[in-house]
């Protein structure tokens, strides 16, 4: 399997992606009129374009310029996120986090590397912005379809490769708030991973009201003097 993000311009006569339907492929959703971001938060939007989620993968093909287009496996996006907090990202969107083959990633960026051209290999990050809103639900629980789908390969040990690390739960840079809600309930997840699906439902079952972490000082003497923070990605 090809990890990471890649280029996609094979397009079948209806314009639409050639599928690999020898190995099982069905396309599952049709998405018009999505943007999409590629690596850190400050580049600008592609221009709109069309969005297929299949069984196997998620493709992206520009309405302006048929020769550009971006595919990412099921398998490559450890995490999937619904993002409408605009401290987060301006417009509500769907965030995925993508493995890479290099050691380092584009989700960090000065204001003039961002206008740079990208190199895929090292995309790490992916946001997907519809233009109508209201499709965000649809597409999140199309997202989750597609990650059951295609759940991580048995390690050698027997167990699965979980996508909710303890990394993502460790201490990070105090004051920084976790800007979304977790729940199965599609309305309001912000969250879904691939991999040790017992400890994700674990962590999508948390529900985080509109005053999380509000008194920070207070939850941290509450616990064992330790303290963890969510999600800093989306911030």
């Amino acid at each position: 399997m090809a990890v990471g993000l890649k280029q996609f311009t094979n397009r079948g006569h209806d314009g639409q992606p050639a599928l690999d339907s020898e190995n099982g492929e069905e396309l599952m959703h049709v998405q018009p009129g999505v943007s999409i971001v590629l690596g850190h938060r400050n580049r600008a939007p592609e221009s709109p374009g069309t969005l297929y989620l299949s069984t196997k993968r998620v493709v992206w093909l520009s309405d302006a310029d048929i020769a550009k287009g971006y595919a990412v496996d099921f398998l490559s996006i450890t995490l999937h996120a619904l993002s409408r907090d605009p401290e987060s990202y301006p417009s509500p969107c769907i965030y995925a986090q993508i493995e890479t083959e290099a050691d380092e990633d584009d989700s960090e960026c000065s204001d003039s590397e961002c206008n740079e051209p990208l190199d895929l290999s090292l995309v790490g990050e992916m946001r997907l912005i519809p233009s109508d809103p209201r499709q965000l639900e649809i597409l999140f629980e199309i997202f989750c379809e597609g990650a059951e789908l295609n759940p991580e390969p048995i390690t050698e040990d027997g167990g699965n490769n979980p996508a909710f690390s303890t990394d993502l739960f460790t201490e990070s840079s105090e004051g920084e708030d976790f800007d979304g809600d977790l729940s199965q309930n599609p309305a309001t997840s912000i969250g879904h991973s691939n991999g040790d699906h017992d400890l994700a439902r674990s962590v999508l079952e948390l529900q985080i009201n509109d005053q999380r972490f509000e008194d920070a000082e207070e939850m941290e003497h509450g616990s064992d003097g330790g303290h963890s923070e969510l999600f800093p990605f989306l911030s």
